[in-house]
């Protein structure tokens, strides 16, 4: 194995957090600007929370940010359980060494010691016992005294003292390994030569920087990454707060601009612009410009990036893009009646004016309606205008005989019949719109009526003509 390898650690316990695709963003870019190796590591020993199906949503989630199985810099999935051997076999050269010791006391009974001394965590009761293996007996690693040194690149030298660690448990009453063994031995195993995680992990890390060393190791580089924190400046919660990557790709925002947005979250590239390309970002990304502080996962932010990426689109693409929106079982339109041609016609009006993707259905189904649905209230407070019926008629009227049929025309006409109403063109519009897409706001009207065309748009002002004022 040569170069240097990162690894991430995914438990398939849930859907995919965005904070977890930032770390795994992190170090994809790290192993490719280093000409290193990405390891995709399952931890799948927790048999009751798992899914199979989680484990394929962690693989095509990293697949939709980017990160391919294809790529050479990819290796993996490694699933943990297939290392559990190895993992019993490590605290056992732990136990014949010294360095780990059995224990009988419950957990029950390690807090009445606890709460008895009054110092919380367990005492250290059986170091000394002799204990072997026995029913119900926990591995504990003993704990050396002085300091643990973690060094971090983005936190630089943190101390921790031993004493304060506590003899953590290796091995569970019923001989199944805890994480924190199986996390290292599987580090070891797959040669991994740096760690790069959140934040939450960093108290964790001196037991496992003693665990390398105890099994005859040399640690990895660590990194520890701030946490994503959301308006309220409190941790991202699954219970609490929209944190699925999936839920972002179904809304229609765009991989390229959701790992954009990710990788600025405690970090910035050079310049003036967040907005960059993936081969800026994998150029410039570097540990040691990450900020210590929490990032704010904004929501606003995150739809102006999307926004943004969606206008850059060239149209073709975002024509392509729009196709599973427009199919989707969901949309107010029978799907006999969409018309390729005539979204296609749309798109580059629809392109400037949304900011996900699942916003175009929406800004476009008038054209694949048979009939508009009204909202009454728009309909109301646009007929409700001192002229607006006039104008509405005598706009039926003319242009049933407008030549050409173009969207520069059809202003210039209603233009002229609202001032001779004594209204701009603005209020003169508003009858118009609602009576066609059923709506006060969507696409530009002039070039929605010229795609829609004349005989449907005269059909639409006749039948609201008609219909008067709701109430």
């Amino acid at each position: 194995m040569t170069g240097p390898r990162y690894r991430f650690a995914p438990s398939p316990t849930g859907f995919f957090h965005v904070g977890g695709a930032r770390t795994a963003l992190y170090n994809w870019a790290l192993a490719k600007q280093q000409g290193g190796t990405f390891v995709l590591r399952i931890e799948d020993t927790d048999e009751a929370r798992n899914r199979p199906e989680w484990t394929e949503g962690i693989i095509d989630a990293l697949a939709w940010l980017g990160i391919h199985r294809d790529d050479p810099t990819f290796e993996g999935p490694y699933f943990q359980s297939a290392l559990a051997d190895q993992h019993v076999a490590a605290a056992q050269r732990l136990y014949d060494r010294g360095s780990a010791y059995y224990c009988d006391l419950t957990p029950e009974q390690v807090q009445e010691r606890a709460k008895a001394a009054g110092k919380p965590g367990y005492d250290g009761y059986s170091r000394d016992r002799g204990l072997g293996p026995g029913p119900g007996r926990v591995l504990r690693f003993r704990v050396p005294p002085g300091t643990t040194v973690v060094g971090d690149a983005v936190r630089g030298e943190v101390e921790f003292a031993n004493d304060t660690l506590e003899d953590f448990v290796l091995l569970r009453g019923n001989g199944t390994p805890m994480f924190l063994l199986a996390n290292v031995v599987d580090d070891i195993a797959m040669g991994i030569t740096h760690v790069l995680r959140a934040e939450e992990h960093l108290p964790n890390t001196p037991k496992q920087q003693l665990l390398w060393r105890a099994l005859g190791a040399e640690p990895p580089a660590w990194a520890h990454v701030p946490v994503l924190v959301n308006e309220q400046r409190k941790k991202l919660s699954k219970r609490r707060d929209k944190v699925a990557l999936e839920q972002y790709r179904a809304e229609g925002y765009l991989a390229e601009a959701m790992v954009n947005y990710l990788m600025t979250l405690g970090w910035s590239p050079r310049g003036d612009r967040e907005i960059v390309p993936w081969s800026q970002i994998e150029a410039e990304f570097d540990l040691a410009d990450v900020n210590h502080s929490p990032a704010f996962f904004d929501l606003k932010k995150l739809a102006a990036f999307n926004g943004e990426y969606i206008r850059a689109l060239p149209v073709d693409d975002f024509v392509a893009a729009c196709q599973p929106y427009l199919h989707d079982d969901g949309v107010p339109w029978p799907p006999e009646r969409y018309r390729p041609a005539v979204f296609a016609q749309m798109a580059p009006l629809v392109q400037t004016r949304v900011v996900t993707l699942a916003e175009v259905p929406a800004m476009v189904d008038f054209l694949f309606q048979a009939d508009p649905v009204v909202d009454p209230a728009a309909w109301t407070k646009a007929m409700g205008v001192a002229g607006a019926p006039a104008v509405l008629a005598e706009t039926a009227r003319c242009y049933a005989t407008l030549d050409p049929w173009s969207a520069e025309a059809l202003k210039d006409a209603l233009d002229r019949i609202g001032t001779a109403h004594g209204l701009k063109l603005g209020k003169a519009q508003a009858p118009i719109r609602v009576a066609v897409t059923g709506r006060t706001v969507g696409p530009p009207l002039f070039e929605a009526l010229e795609v829609l065309g004349r005989d449907e748009t005269l059909r639409r002002l006749t039948d609201a003509a008609g219909r008067g004022t709701p109430g």
